[in-house]
């Protein structure tokens, strides 16, 4: 008799496991011991299903792997800046000034677990759609990058702020990040016209100076190159302290794109590059430029570990 009821006992429980099994899946019923398997990871070298931490697509995939964007506008009120076109907003409204992101840091946590759990380490940049170091609140960059490295990953800043990085420079490892400036001119007046808010090219020089002599990788952006002459000043001033150039030209600015003589551009810049031993990546939409077979590798690593020069 206590057989039977033991029998039918166990009967009805293995049906309601079966039951179980059925509405809500085989996996969330997995023995505990089992290893959660690694998250997917897209062709990109993304995390699938990650919003924040992305693989940029186009013309910004030339400048990073990963990217993330804390902020919603801006501030420095660039006139040629495209971000407004991509984000959908008035310009009025991204010059106003940068806005953190709803939600945004509590959500990088996670995803930055979801990279470490997929091992990758690839440096994250900051940023495509705005400035880590605009002229407002930048508290908020400073905990993406603390976030960034505890969770393995490296990371690299793109920006006009100059000097307002060096807040953050004890967060930066020689060996796995890097810093980088946008530079278009060295005249201040020039500057103004075209970067009405931004710290001056004299300023954002001097961030660079001071990154370079702590040990960090540092690198400029040519891009958008609004005058020739004055982007290769900029190399001939800066190289002492730049480890690498990258180099673009005038894409939303249809005057200057139509009427500068950009094969001269590139030829010139080049020869340059390779007088004053600068590394250099040119652009694809300088690239038909290039002499052929011309090296002209598009990872050039951007940090300053062991054994790489």
């Amino acid at each position: 008799m206590e057989d039977t009821k033991e029998c039918g006992l166990l009967k009805e429980t293995t049906n309601v496991q079966t039951t179980m099994k059925s509405r809500i899946g085989l996996k969330h019923l997995r023995p505990r011991s089992v290893t959660a398997l690694a998250p997917a990871i897209t062709p990109n070298g993304a995390v699938k299903g990650c919003r924040l931490i992305y693989a940029p697509r186009g013309q910004a995939f030339e400048y990073a792997p990963l990217a993330t964007n804390p902020y919603r506008g801006c501030g420095h009120i660039c006139v040629y800046c495209y971000v407004p076109l991509v984000t959908k907003q008035p310009r009025d409204e991204f010059n106003a000034g940068a806005v953190l992101r709803p939600n945004f840091l509590a959500e990088l946590r996670k995803e930055a677990a979801k990279y470490e759990a997929a091992g990758i380490t690839e440096q994250v940049m900051l940023s495509f759609t705005t400035d880590p170091y605009h002229p407002g609140d930048t508290t908020p960059t400073r905990t993406v990058l603390e976030t960034l490295a505890e969770h393995g990953l490296a990371f690299c800043t793109l920006t006009k702020g100059g000097t307002r990085a060096l807040r953050d420079l004890d967060l930066f490892r020689p060996d796995r990040d890097a810093f980088a400036c946008t530079l278009t001119s060295l005249d201040d007046q020039f500057s103004k016209m075209w970067e009405r808010e931004a710290p001056l090219p004299g300023d954002r020089i001097a961030a660079l100076q001071v990154f370079h002599s702590a040990g960090i990788f540092t690198w400029v952006s040519l891009e958008p190159t609004l005058d020739v002459e004055s982007s290769l000043a900029i190399v001939e001033a800066t190289h002492d302290f730049v480890d690498l150039y990258k180099v673009g030209r005038a894409n939303y600015l249809k005057e200057i794109t139509r009427t500068a003589d950009w094969g001269d551009y590139t030829r010139r810049m080049i020869a340059l590059f390779n007088r004053v031993g600068a590394k250099h990546y040119i652009k694809k939409d300088l690239q038909p430029f290039l002499p052929p077979g011309y090296p002209n590798p598009l990872r050039i690593p951007q940090n300053h570990a062991r054994g790489m020069s």
